[in-house]
């Protein structure tokens, strides 16, 4: 005998038996028990939350022997039939498969006879995003106005792509994805009863990668079984997602804890070594970052995490703004992977991106402080030193001040270096200067003290700086224009070359200008 698929097995029959769903379970069974039936209904939702299902379960409530109801019996032969796909007075459409008006014209045609030995005809049309522009129109007239005896029940994972008059004439239900909890509990139970013995962490695994997605997580499932054979252990579907082990990403951030930068390549090479995904290992690396600034911040929300002890740990090694930055850099590292000339080198640009930016300790300033204070002092007692060529430090002048070239050498890392690249120089004078920082960082004004302090440090006197909100020509958006003109060059460059227009010209190839950089 063939084993069925998990997927299919346990696909849900009731609305009892739903998963995660149950603002649309509450408002289909009110309206089921109040008579109060629509004639076409949209469930939306990304890929496995369960769309189809409650399209079936809901064609058996309407077409129940026992009466319209949101608890269908589930024996009578409406019921087994549709379970089994064999009600003559069912029809599941797939969209992607049957696109053009005339498929649709076929169904809205058989639409206008009555039910063979159901109450309803029920249409069920998964993917109808997927429908052309002609079939949809010729929908709207039977939509607007359709037979007594007829519902259409319509799913679609892009209700962006359906026409506004479509979509007017539905009652629409947004399916969520499914928390993780949901999940692992389901898998768990399912297990219990299939007689597969297993380990939490392994489920918690499988639920994560499932991304919101049952069946995701139960397609997974069954290949974890086939793959362990017998037990499916945490070890064995960590191999089998290629899931980053949690141990690396804990050396990563104890790395940084020690600004041991040597160490974060050596752990970047190891994992490379191991073939582990590094765009996973950021993603991973973000949620543990986030669990640990909620665990400094909101540490009530991690009471019952298995992992408290080592979160509490980590949360008191880091600012609650250096893991901002982290998952900040985490994200954009995530984002830019494709840019980079391997993903080994993204990779480990980012932890190293991680390290450079890690705002100075406490016990450094002082020093640095000093050394900067005895380097002017050095500088005024030999005068000679001037034919050696001493940096040269800018100051107010006539002819203006150049924040843009300053603002890259002042002693700075972290937020407040951040702020000093999202600044615009309005106005300076021996003592004081005048900033202005654009709307969408003027949370970063919180660190106007430690570019006042590095800016003084720098010129060698005290000087006093204010911010506020305003627009100006700031460093950064100096450098992203010269990224800008560097990357339309780059982009002419391509588009010029002879080999390249051959292709365009002669063989109909589209030129992707997004995996275009300047070198």
């Amino acid at each position: 005998m063939t084993t069925q698929v998990l997927a299919r097995k346990w696909r849900p029959k009731s609305f009892a038996e739903l998963t995660g769903q149950e603002h649309v379970v509450k408002a289909l069974s009110n309206a089921l028990e109040q008579q109060r039936l629509h004639h076409a209904y949209l469930f939306t939702g990304t890929r496995g939350v369960g769309k189809t299902t409650v399209a079936r379960i809901l064609a058996k409530a309407l077409n129940c022997e026992t009466g319209i109801t949101p608890n269908p019996c589930g024996k009578c032969a409406a019921c087994t039939e549709i379970d089994s796909g064999r009600f003559v007075d069912l029809l599941e459409l797939d969209a992607a498969s049957n696109t053009g008006i005339d498929n649709m014209r076929e169904v809205l045609d058989n639409a206008q006879y009555l039910p063979t030995s159901g109450r309803f005809k029920v249409y069920i049309i998964d993917e109808v995003h997927m429908l052309s522009t002609k079939a949809f129109n010729s929908m709207l007239k039977t939509l607007e106005e359709p037979p007594e005896h007829v519902k259409f029940i319509l799913a679609t994972t892009d209700p962006q792509k359906i026409p506004v008059t479509v979509l007017s004439r539905c009652l629409q239900f947004n399916l969520k994805k499914i928390p993780e909890s949901l999940i692992e509990s389901r898998l768990s139970s399912i297990l219990v009863e299939e007689g597969v013995a297993s380990e939490s962490r392994a489920l918690q695994r499988i639920a994560k990668s499932a991304r919101g997605s049952m069946r995701d997580a139960l397609s997974l499932m069954d290949q974890a079984i086939a793959y362990s054979g017998g037990k499916v252990e945490d070890g064995m579907v960590a191999g089998m997602l290629g899931a980053i082990d949690q141990d690396y990403l804990y050396e990563i951030l104890d790395a940084l804890s020690e600004k041991d930068g040597k160490r974060l390549v050596s752990i970047a090479e190891a994992m490379e070594e191991r073939s582990l995904e590094f765009e996973v290992a950021l993603s991973d690396l973000g949620v543990l970052l986030h669990r640990i600034s909620l665990m400094q911040i909101v540490p009530e929300a991690l009471e019952e995490d298995i992992e408290k002890e080592r979160l509490t740990q980590l949360a008191s090694r880091f600012d609650p703004e250096e893991i901002q930055l982290f998952y900040q850099i985490a994200n954009h590292g995530r984002n830019e992977l494709f840019l980079a000339p391997d993903e080994f080198s993204g990779f480990s640009m980012t932890l190293l991106r991680m390290l450079a930016f890690m705002p100075a300790g406490e016990s450094e300033k002082p020093v640095r402080k000093e050394a900067r204070k005895v380097e002017p002092e050095v500088r005024q007692a030999k005068p000679e030193l001037k034919e050696a060529k001493p940096e040269v430090r800018e100051s107010p002048s006539a002819e203006g001040f150049d924040w843009v070239s300053v603002s890259g050498k002042l002693n700075l890392s972290g937020m407040a270096k951040m702020l000093a690249m999202h600044c615009a120089l309005k106005s300076f004078d021996e003592s004081r200067f005048e900033f202005a920082v654009p709307q969408e960082h003027r949370h970063l004004m919180e660190y106007g003290d430690r570019v006042k302090t590095a800016l003084s440090d720098h010129l060698g006197r005290k000087v006093e700086a204010a911010f506020s909100v305003g627009e100006g020509t700031t460093p950064a958006k100096l450098e992203d224009e010269r990224k800008q003109e560097r990357q339309m060059e780059a982009v002419a460059a391509i588009e010029q070359d002879p080999v390249v227009r051959n292709l365009v010209d002669n063989y109909d190839a589209k030129l992707i200008e997004s995996s275009i950089k300047p070198i």
